[in-house]
């Protein structure tokens, strides 16, 4: 083998665990299904569509469910998929509900959603919006705020929206991979829950407006009404419109080359976001133990004494061992069936045995029954004529007898159809 053989051959063991890591990163990345329950509305509809954009890649951004299709066909899914997380929209004649479920055991919380603008009313306020699909390609993220407290609700709050996005190496992250951000802000006061959805830009500092516009773009911008490109480059002041809007808080040093021009390693460049959509306020109602079901942990609205509390998890016991009974019953009638089954069957062969012999071929069952042939049928002819006529027969005279022939073939299915010759 030559060098190039050589360097071909080490690139596709390279390339093959280059596709092997990936897989395998892929997999230990959290992944969601973001559907509906019951009517919920073309608006909610439209929600549930952008709430799909924000979770992707990971994602089943064309997932469909219907009417027919209950919690448990979603939970035999999600387990060959890797999926970790549901996100529920429901609606009822108070307001809009979001249910949030760790897969596969819990817990479930339950926000009622205050307020939400759908993506595309964001966007169709901006001046310049950002719609580049490749910055879909990469999972967002996460900013929050304001989620430090004591509160075990707040921590489980704070430890679940976490899990819910891949979290991020800051030693191996590459900066272009990071094109989106989901920023949460709790308010204490309110017990609320602000989600954004932002895209991210970086742009260089330092830079008059005419030099970011050619630095931004491969063409040459049109330069017939200047003399010298000193007077394209000087027509406006260095500090432009757009680095006022820059203050110090948004500049930050680059450690890593990026692809847009302009911003190079160890040079200040200034973060812009754009929002996507869509918006949501959330307040958090209630916690469940299970996937949408179990004791009640917390709930904001409703409180229990110890006593109601002590009532409820008897009927939850007692509901449990009847589940546990009715399975163990369905499980010995199950048993019980087939055993009648096999027995059935051998009664079935016994008696066959005993009124014929049981031939089996290949490509067809025959029963042959060697009881009585055809001539005990013309003596019984015989002995009629003597009976009632008093003498023997004559020789010449023939006697008619009916002669029935039975044949059974197998027929589709395994069974065995008869069929009589006359």
């Amino acid at each position: 083998m030559g060098r190039k053989g050589r360097k071909r051959q080490a690139q596709k063991v390279a390339r093959k665990i280059q596709l092997a890591v990936q897989e395998e990163a892929f997999k230990k990345a959290p992944h969601s299904f973001v559907f509906n329950r019951g009517h919920v509305g073309n608006n909610v509809k439209q929600l549930i569509t952008d709430m799909r954009h924000v979770m992707e890649p990971y994602t089943a951004t064309h997932l469909k469910s219907r009417k027919k299709n209950v919690l448990k066909d979603f939970l035999i899914v999600a387990g060959p998929l890797n999926i970790t997380h549901f996100i529920i929209f429901t609606k009822s004649e108070i307001s809009t509900y979001m249910k949030i479920c760790r897969l596969p055991n819990g817990p479930t919380l339950t926000f009622k959603v205050n307020n939400y603008c759908l993506a595309k009313d964001v966007i169709s306020f901006l001046k310049k919006p950002n719609l580049e699909q490749k910055q879909f390609s990469h999972h967002p993220l996460l900013v929050m705020n304001g989620f430090s407290g004591e509160s075990p609700n707040l921590k489980l709050m704070s430890t679940m929206f976490q899990n819910m996005y891949p979290s991020i190496n800051v030693n191996k992250v590459k900066l272009n991979d990071i094109r989106r951000c989901v920023m949460l802000n709790y308010n204490s006061q309110t017990k609320l829950v602000d989600f954004r959805h932002y895209n991210i830009r970086v742009v260089p500092v330092g830079m008059s407006r005419s030099m970011k516009k050619l630095m931004a773009t491969d063409k040459v911008p049109d330069m017939s009404r200047f003399n010298d490109i000193s007077d394209f480059m000087m027509r406006e002041a260095y500090s432009s419109e757009s680095e006022v809007e820059e203050g110090a808080q948004s500049q930050v040093l680059l450690p890593q080359d990026m692809s847009r021009r302009g911003n190079i390693k160890s040079a200040k460049s200034a973060v812009r976001l754009t929002e996507l959509g869509p918006r949501l306020t959330l307040q958090l109602v209630k916690v469940e133990d299970g996937v949408c079901s179990g004791q009640i942990m917390f709930h904001e609205f409703i409180q229990k004494t110890k006593e109601e509390l002590g009532a409820m998890e008897a009927y939850r016991q007692q509901k449990k061992i009847l589940k546990e009974q009715r399975k163990q019953q369905q499980q010995k009638n199950v048993e019980r069936k087939k055993v009648q089954k096999e027995e059935h069957k051998q009664r079935s062969l016994e008696g066959m045995k005993k009124k014929g012999q049981l031939k089996v071929t290949a490509g067809e069952a025959e029963i042959e029954n060697p009881g009585q042939d055809d001539s005990a049928d013309e003596d019984d002819d015989v002995e009629y004529y003597r009976q009632e006529v008093g003498a023997e027969p004559d020789p010449d005279l023939q006697l008619k007898t009916r002669k029935r022939k039975k044949l059974y073939q197998k027929g589709t299915g395994g069974d065995f159809k008869r069929r009589k010759i006359l």
